[in-house]
């Protein structure tokens, strides 16, 4: 499908600027025009609406508000939003970053998301990009009657339940190419065995291994 009738069946956004589009939807890989710009905007265009939409939906005290806008703006959830949408099979990329698996990359995935948000912001404006996230981050915000903790906030909690010191994090191992790298993260809290685990982002690996290190102490 071309990226003008995708954007218009997907974003539900005609663009007056075309190159806008293409920008949002082009993985680096060298390529001087691509998304990087419009995600360092997309992400604080996301960050301000979901800020407002939770504050007047739910009364709710500072760090409840932080938990669930932490949830709702992650990486992750941006991937979701961007599955949804069919972003996958759209990205501008070259073939052997195709091969390799990047448009299936939560990192990758998460910021031409935002990336997109940025588009429509500066092609709209606010209402424009507003509308685009109401309307594909609704039913995330449904589906969680309570604010969810971080898995890291919640191992930190945990820890000094236990009178420990805070997790500490390390990244072990790097590997895969720069346009698709992985890491394996350990998480350690003194008097217990560390956890490992892998992620796409140095990020992502650490979420990983604290919820490993919950999950084997505590059942969570």
């Amino acid at each position: 499908m071309e990226s003008a009738a995708w954007a218009l069946k997907a974003l539900g956004h005609e663009f007056a600027d075309p190159k806008l589009l293409e920008s949002a939807l082009t993985h680096g890989g060298g390529r001087k025009r691509n998304y990087e710009r419009l995600e360092f905007l997309g992400d604080r265009v996301l960050g301000c609406v979901v800020a407002a939409w939770l504050y007047h939906r739910f009364d709710e005290t500072e760090g409840e508000l932080a938990r669930r806008f932490a949830a709702l703006v992650d990486k992750g959830t941006c991937a979701e939003v961007a599955r949804a949408i069919g972003v996958p099979a759209i990205i501008r990329m070259e073939p052997a970053a195709r091969q390799a698996g990047v448009h299936r990359s939560d990192n990758v995935l998460g910021d031409i998301c935002e990336a997109l948000i940025g588009a429509l912001y500066v092609d709209g404006g606010l209402p424009v990009a507003e509308a685009f996230i109401r309307a594909q981050w609704a039913a995330h915000v449904d589906r969680r009657s309570t604010a969810p903790r971080d898995p890291k906030s919640a191992l930190q909690e945990w820890a000094q339940g236990q009178r420990l010191p805070i997790p500490v994090y390390e990244v072990v191992e790097r590997s895969g190419p720069d346009h698709a790298p992985s890491f394996r993260v350990r998480v350690t809290v003194r008097g217990y065995a560390p956890a490992d685990a892998d992620g796409s982002s140095k990020q992502e690996a650490e979420k990983q291994a604290a919820i490993a290190l919950l999950a084997r102490e505590t059942g969570e």
